[in-house]
């Protein structure tokens, strides 16, 4: 069984209550998780929690909330801290972000659907570049995988470097992808890499996946048909509402 748990805290440096903020009638929270409830392939759907106003609201719209401890430095821990209060048997987690109060069932399903044999011990997804400023953009974390899918490396600078070639020409060159954010962890490597130390490459990218590789996990890297539509803050909320034609 695969569980889908959506991490949310009250506190964000650029975006305070980002998870409660109104869209169109309906808080981010509220639209989030009726999308990944939507899901075909998830057993359940869990907000995990640290703020009594972020549980009370979720109780108030019907949906099942964790109370989770406040100092977790990343979703990833607070996912592994709601798993362990969760009754049931669960093989697999996903990490489903707060804030893409759009994001597609499907896409969530197509994460789940390589999670089916049980031989994956991490898995997240990617999309194709095809332009040279998404591809230079270093908010956009490129993805270096195998020949089996799986990541050799992320990182926000453009790998591997075309050589002889114009810089403006590389993703016609080489199939480039781009990291989309959503996490499937089996239970028992969640559980292992949530006591690894911080990493040297992590600190540098500021990349949190990056200390799963250098401790020996392998990442299997799913395509994804879907564009994400993230809000990270205020004036991302009205062109987000726009682009989905709300």
């Amino acid at each position: 069984m695969i569980v889908g748990i959506i991490p949310a805290r009250f506190a964000s440096t650029r975006f305070p209550g980002k998870p409660l903020i109104d869209i169109k009638g309906k808080s981010m929270l509220q639209r989030v998780y009726e999308q990944a409830a939507k899901s075909k392939l998830l057993s359940r759907v869990v907000v995990a929690t640290d703020d009594e106003r972020i549980a009370d609201h979720v109780k108030d719209f019907g949906g099942e909330v964790v109370m989770t401890a406040p100092h977790h430095p990343s979703g990833t821990d607070r996912c592994w801290d709601a798993l362990q209060q969760l009754e049931g048997d669960y093989r697999y987690v996903i990490n489903i972000q707060g804030d893409e109060p759009f994001i597609e069932p499907g896409q969530i399903d197509e994460l789940a659907a390589v999670l089916q044999d049980g031989a994956i011990e991490l898995a997240t997804q990617m999309i194709p570049v095809d332009n040279h400023e998404i591809l230079f953009d270093k908010g956009e974390v490129k993805i270096v995988l195998n020949s089996r899918n799986e990541a050799l490396y992320f990182s926000r600078m453009v790998i591997p470097f075309i050589k002889d070639v114009d810089e403006k020409e590389w993703h016609k060159h080489h199939q480039y992808y781009r990291h989309v954010g959503m996490y499937a962890y089996r239970k028992d490597i969640l559980e292992q890499i949530t006591k690894l130390p911080v990493s040297s490459l992590e600190k540098a990218e500021s990349l949190e996946q990056l200390r799963w590789i250098e401790n020996g996990f392998s990442i299997k890297c799913v395509t994804t048909k879907y564009e994400s539509h993230c809000i990270d803050t205020p004036e991302d909320v009205q062109k987000v509402i726009q682009l989905m034609g709300l």
